[in-house]
């Protein structure tokens, strides 16, 4: 491999992670044939904020023209009523932002809008591309000028630079030529196109609503503006929207299918259904009743860490019959920043978000579930907060996820291998860190168990097992830098 196509800063910044647990990069929302479709965008957004908390923005067209707003900071705060009257049109998409590939900061907010020859295009992309730091390279050898660290602007400039002669055509050159995650909108003046990479690492779904067409991230999206779940984009697929309909074509082939796993775990909200219409809330409870049967131990009440905790919580109550309640309680109404204050407060990251109720917990055995851990950092508070501040006699913690042995390339913004505190220590070792009376994970046949199909789905964050085999040397590569790093 030619080592020149690798500019490690940026690797170890697609691998950084700000605070103790996993983060997806994006969520993408776009809808075709509608009067209110900034609005209706924007509402789609509102309900994929968990997905990305940096930026967000939404692209229109009157059919003529296209139309861009995007900040940084949260849906809410951004889009005013102001600001939604300059997108007009039927057509919009949009696109929340947790940067992985790039950094933080407006000129990486998508959607990305360029001109070219065939006329106006916007793109919005949920994923990860493992090889977007050499097509860069290769581009910018080539004359092309990037605006943005993104990887999503590396399909930008392979679009704008085919010699293909329609869009379509166009569109598969570039995404034949990306390897890794993406869910794919792209606007044009007149239609919408979806498209997946054929191992279907992220979701992507179709909904109708009053007519027009959406396409979601998740079906929470659609739920919120009311529309009729239709089918998702499969593994491979390009669906094109447009005056002529609702057409597809499957351009791309893989010899699997790699569901990202952590969707289910963690990533997508628990009323939204993917992967073949599947309610994540329901199976993140049956991980707690395989939790329960792996690992039951004798307590006396069963509590989450909230709010990602609390389906497999639920779950592993239900099927131990310890009572469940809520021993820690979040604070809602916590912001992206606070003040610390000068003075020592112990604990104070995490007490800031969560609070032990002292009357549930006081001399009890407490059995603590939670969707994962990254460092270990954060559950080593919780693990002191429920002792000391609960008061309880003893603390079990209980994970509803295997062991977290390496970084993820597909979209999921990881730290290091020697960050993840699985890679480096046993499970005993985790404990006395966490400083719990036992701790157990969830297998990952136990995991694998539940899930619907489970050769369909990625678990190299478990195993190390990279479903992208062609990009094995790469994959070694980067382990290898980062071991040593």
């Amino acid at each position: 491999m030619n080592k020149k196509f690798f500019d490690w800063s940026l690797v170890t910044r697609y691998l950084s992670l700000s605070s103790d647990k996993f983060h997806d990069e994006c969520g993408v929302f776009g809808i075709y044939g509608h009067k209110e479709a900034a609005n209706l965008t924007y509402l789609g957004l509102h309900a994929l904020q968990h997905r990305g908390q940096e930026g967000a923005g939404i692209c229109s067209s009157d059919r003529s023209h296209l139309y861009v707003e995007k900040s940084m900071g949260l849906v809410t705060d951004i889009f005013t009523e102001k600001r939604l009257k300059r997108l007009p049109g039927d057509i919009a998409i949009g696109h929340n932002r947790y940067s992985t590939a790039g950094s933080s900061s407006l000129k990486n907010v998508q959607p990305i809008m360029v001109n070219f020859s065939l006329g106006s295009l916007a793109i919005a992309h949920n994923g990860n591309l493992v090889n977007a730091l050499e097509l860069r390279t290769e581009l910018e050898s080539k004359g092309a000028i990037f605006q943005s660290s993104s990887d999503s602007e590396v399909i930008v400039h392979l679009i704008a630079s085919s010699r293909a002669g329609t869009l379509y055509e166009r569109i598969i050159d570039a995404t034949k030529a990306v390897l890794g995650a993406f869910s794919l909108l792209i606007m044009t003046e007149k239609e919408l196109i979806a498209i997946r990479d054929p191992y279907g690492f992220r979701p992507l779904s179709i909904g109708k609503y009053d007519g027009a067409y959406a396409v979601a991230s998740e079906t929470c999206a659609l739920d919120l503006i009311g529309a009729k779940y239709v089918r998702d984009v499969e593994p491979g697929e390009m669906v094109i929207i447009n005056e002529n309909g609702i057409n597809s074509m499957k351009p791309l082939y893989a010899s699997r299918q790699a569901h990202c796993i952590f969707e289910f775990i963690y990533f997508s909200r628990p009323d939204s259904n993917i992967f073949g219409n599947i309610n994540v809330d329901g199976i993140r409870k049956e991980l707690g009743r395989q939790l329960a049967r792996e690992s039951h131990i004798d307590a006396d009440v069963v509590i989450p860490v909230p709010d990602s905790g609390v389906p497999a919580a639920l779950g592993y109550a239900q099927e131990s019959e310890i009572p469940f309640d809520f021993g820690l309680i979040r604070n809602h109404y916590v912001g992206r920043t606070f003040i610390e204050p000068q003075q020592n407060i112990r604990h104070f990251g995490v007490k800031i978000k969560l609070n032990p109720v002292r009357k549930l917990l006081e001399g009890k055995r407490v059995l603590v579930v939670d969707d994962s851990i990254v460092r270990g950092t954060t559950s080593k508070k919780i693990v002191k907060m429920i002792r000391e501040g609960g008061g309880a006699k003893e603390v079990h913690m209980r994970i509803s996820s295997p062991p977290t042995m390496g970084p993820c390339f597909y979209g999921i913004d990881t730290p290091t291998r020697k960050e993840l505190i699985a890679s480096t220590h046993t499970v005993d070792e985790i404990r006395k860190y966490i400083t719990a009376d036992t701790l157990q994970y969830l297998s990952i046949e136990g995991l694998l168990k539940v899930v619907p199909n489970p050769e369909k789905f990625c678990v190299a964050c478990f195993n190390d097992n990279y479903p992208v085999l062609t990009h094995q040397e790469r994959i070694e590569q980067m382990e290898l830098f980062l071991l040593r790093s």
